[in-house]
């Protein structure tokens, strides 16, 4: 994995150089989705490339993930919920001006969870919690439904747009659905009902 992640990081800076550059607008949104498909499990690209996710996965059941390992303050089951919370937000809410793919097919009941945040200042407990009572195959789908809209997004945008700032009005949704905690008390520490 390490050779992997130093390639990542070589693209990553080619990324950051062509963006800045008009002509190179092109390569640069190639670069973001071969990046992007390796964040994700190679089933929901379909690129054909090697995937962090699915090397991460492989060979580990629902409980393995579920687990916090000594000295870590999150399991693997929380991580991917928290990387999939994030990118929904932002590429749909702040990118794309259209609402969150959670908001739809009943995700948040599906996966067992109240949580429409993206766990930032979640607490130890909030973590154990949610890592114990997500439905880890449900997550995986609703991670894949978020990586297939990224694509859609990320192939639709035009150049002038990276430029833009982001809309006031995008900024005030994140709140209004649910990117941030809307209380102090964590519903997990307190429990359900």
């Amino acid at each position: 994995m390490e050779a992997r992640r130093k390639s990542w990081n070589q693209q990553q800076q080619t990324l950051r150089k062509r963006l800045a550059i008009r002509e190179d607008f092109p390569r640069a949104i190639e670069i973001f989705l071969n990046q992007h498909a390796m964040l994700h499990t190679a089933s929901m690209s379909q690129t054909g490339l090697w995937s962090f996710e699915d090397e991460t996965l492989e060979g580990l059941d629902v409980d393995q993930m579920r687990i916090i390992p000594g000295k870590c303050d999150h399991s693997i089951a929380w991580v991917v919920w928290h990387m999939t919370r994030i990118e929904d937000a932002t590429m749909n809410l702040l990118v794309a001006g259209s609402p969150q793919v959670l908001l739809g097919e009943d995700w948040l009941k599906r996966m067992e969870i109240p949580e429409r945040d993206t766990g930032n200042g979640m607490n130890a407990a909030g973590v154990a919690a949610l890592s114990e009572a997500i439905n880890m195959p449900v997550l995986l789908e609703y991670r894949q439904s978020v990586g297939r809209r990224t694509i859609a997004i990320v192939k639709n945008l035009q150049q002038e747009e990276l430029q833009q700032k982001v809309d006031p009005a995008r900024l005030r949704q994140r709140t209004a659905q649910g990117f941030y905690a809307r209380r102090q008390v964590n519903f997990w520490s307190i429990g359900p009902g």
